[in-house]
């Protein structure tokens, strides 16, 4: 079933564990992940960034394409469609209207007056829809390599600040994370993170999990993380595995046998995932 993530984060808050948020890139990764969180009994967040979005074909197409895997599938979960690192109140207005049930609104990169003033004309717009709304404080980096130019940690005065006057429903502070591959140790501020946990009442989110060592992983989500972004983590293991079956079969061409050879990586590696997570129902 499709519902927003409210009430999922909010278990995973209380019960000390996180939600996956596996970003999909098109249907036979939309399928896989279904299926493979279907069958472990777990509810997931799919996330669907501006890019992927343009490149299955728009929003309504996003959609139409989930809710009828969602259908055809018998996919028993819950099931949350979100829009990943939304730039703008018109891509959060376009990915509500077409029908997604969530929406991450990331105007960070404004000072903080305005990051409020946009992330609350989100909120206001999808609250009344019945969508929920994750929102960024700080700013978190592309690359390890340029951590200290791209990253601006995130603080508690303005983690208070943004929720208050916004009434957000999770938050992704940048707390040290990146996106993409690390090329050095992550160094998370856990310290930081757990202070805010215990003063926001709203579930936390970390994004650029691929890459961040297990234990690390399970820190975090004891400093009150309760949900973690995975995209570059699926990427990685359905490349390779593809790489291998064309090494294999250098005849191979019908696209479902080569975008199906990384199906069964893709599903190993939610296993891990989850399992890692220790997400629950």
């Amino acid at each position: 079933m499709l519902v927003n993530f409210i009430e999922m984060m909010n278990k995973a808050k209380k019960g000390h564990y996180a939600i996956p948020q596996f970003n999909i890139n098109n249907l036979e990764w939309t399928k896989y992940i279904l299926e493979q969180c279907n069958e472990m009994k777990v509810p997931v967040i799919l996330g669907v960034s501006e890019g992927a979005t343009k490149y299955m074909g728009g929003y309504i197409a996003v959609s139409s394409m989930v809710r009828g895997l969602v259908e055809s599938l018998g996919i028993e979960i819950p099931v949350c469609i979100h829009l990943d690192h939304g730039t703008s109140f018109e891509s959060c207005k376009n990915a509500i209207d077409a029908g997604y049930t969530s929406v991450m609104i990331d105007a960070s990169k404004h000072e903080l007056h305005e990051n409020i003033r946009i992330t609350k004309e989100v909120v206001d717009y999808a609250h009344e829809r019945g969508i929920s709304v994750e929102a960024e404080v700080g700013h978190i980096g592309g690359t390890e390599d340029n951590i200290s130019a791209t990253s601006l940690n995130a603080t508690l005065e303005d983690c208070l600040v943004l929720y208050t006057n916004t009434n957000i429903d999770s938050l992704a502070p940048a707390l040290g994370s990146v996106h993409g591959f690390y090329k050095g140790e992550p160094n998370l501020d856990f310290e930081t993170m757990d202070i805010i946990n215990k003063k926001l009442p709203i579930p936390l989110v970390l994004h650029g999990g691929t890459g961040i060592p297990n234990d690390k992983i399970q820190k975090a989500i004891s400093c009150g993380i309760s949900k973690i972004n995975i995209n570059t983590d699926l990427q990685a293991v359905w490349a390779n595995a593809v790489r291998e079956f064309l090494k294999e079969d250098t005849k191979a061409y019908d696209p479902r046998k080569v975008i199906g050879s990384g199906e069964k990586a893709i599903k190993n590696r939610i296993k891990e995932i989850v399992t890692l997570f220790k997400t629950k129902m």
